[in-house]
């Protein structure tokens, strides 16, 4: 007679090896979707064609757009496909919303590190909004693949969750989670060692000859710092909105949403995305709490008693979590001078000194 262990233990081995990823995302709903991104980005590079410095006003028109627009498509998704749909997409939305703010305080770091001036930031943002917007969609159509053939795919991205969710935390208590150290970033220093770098900006252009020289210039360094960062934010969001919905166009489309108003907010917000001092420990909990409702989700597929956590309820957590963050950052820091960032690194936008003895001896 089989132990009872035995048992279970043979019924977890034969749990289905895949799993059914349904989506609402007909092929008319896609290449709408995707042409409305499409659109908007040549859009946002039209209006940044001749730089300039954004006025209030003008960041405070763009982020009302695009907040307006992804709302008004979750209220078409829920019209259309019912609440079940709606609240995901709200949710994920959420989320990926509340991770993008966190980007923006690296996007500021490295805008004032490198110095760009007022008048180019608008087109440095885009640039890793686009980079970003690539790499979202590369790694959503690889997370999608994984959990339709791995049975364990969803327990893997609960898991990189809550080490992400750890992470932030540590970093929060030490004060150091939002630190670039410009010197160290590998794509700098990729770029400075096969290209001249020029000691100013050339407007927007990235590359330029220089006494017979191709020569990059600032702002390429920039550009390629906030795309290796991109990488970085990609691997946290992905699993997380997917840790909401396992519908890929979901994902795609709340991923797309919250990137495209992130140049206009960045003005917006730019002088109090320093007063939200406790926001990382918000992002860690919000990580943690859907890396465990990931790790719940895998666990049910192979023992049905094991409860889930519904998507209502994440809802409810992740807006809770961050209203109660915002409030403890702005009662903390209130009537307290916030700095905006870090003291320039000149390294970053100067040419390389003179060459080491031994490439000098070359």
């Amino acid at each position: 007679m089989n132990h009872p262990v035995v048992l279970a233990a043979a019924e977890a081995a034969a749990a289905p090896p895949a799993t059914e990823l349904t989506s609402v995302g007909t092929p008319g709903l896609w290449a709408a979707t995707i042409g409305a991104v499409v659109v908007l980005v040549v859009l946002d590079f039209l209006i940044t064609r001749r730089p300039h410095e954004v006025s209030m006003r003008e960041a405070i028109g763009w982020s009302a757009f695009y907040i307006a627009l992804p709302l008004a498509f979750g209220g078409y998704l829920w019209s259309r496909f019912g609440a079940t749909t709606g609240v995901e997409y709200l949710t994920g939305y959420l989320v990926e919303k509340s991770l993008s703010v966190d980007n923006l305080f690296v996007f500021m770091l490295l805008l004032g590190a490198f110095a760009v001036p007022a008048a180019l930031q608008q087109r440095v943002l885009l640039f890793g909004i686009v980079g970003a917007l690539v790499l979202r969609g590369i790694f959503i159509a690889l997370g999608a693949a994984a959990l339709a053939h791995l049975s364990w795919a969803f327990l893997l991205f609960g898991l990189i969750l809550l080490a992400t969710g750890v992470k932030l935390l540590r970093d929060q208590r030490k004060d150091t989670g939002h630190e670039v150290d410009i010197s160290s970033m590998r794509s700098v220093r990729l770029i400075r060692r096969f290209l001249p770098v020029t000691d100013d900006y050339r407007g927007t252009r990235m590359l330029v000859r220089e006494d017979g020289r191709l020569a990059a210039t600032p702002m390429a360094l920039v550009v390629l710092a906030i795309l290796a960062t991109d990488i970085v934010f990609a691997v946290d969001s992905v699993p997380a909105v997917f840790g909401i919905t396992g519908d890929p166009f979901l994902v795609f489309a709340t991923n797309a949403f919250a990137l495209l108003g992130l140049r206009a907010l960045y003005f917006v917000l730019q002088g109090a995305l320093a007063r939200l001092v406790h926001l990382g420990y918000g992002l860690a909990g919000i990580l943690g709490f859907i890396g465990v409702k990931l790790v719940l989700h895998w666990a049910h597929g192979v023992w049905p008693a094991v409860p889930e956590i519904p998507t209502l309820a994440s809802l409810g957590v992740i807006v809770g979590v961050l209203v109660v963050v915002t409030f403890t950052s702005l009662r903390a820091t209130r009537g307290v001078e916030v700095p905006l960032d870090r003291p320039v690194d000149e390294l970053a936008v100067v040419p390389d000194p003179d060459p080491e003895p031994e490439q000098a001896a070359r």
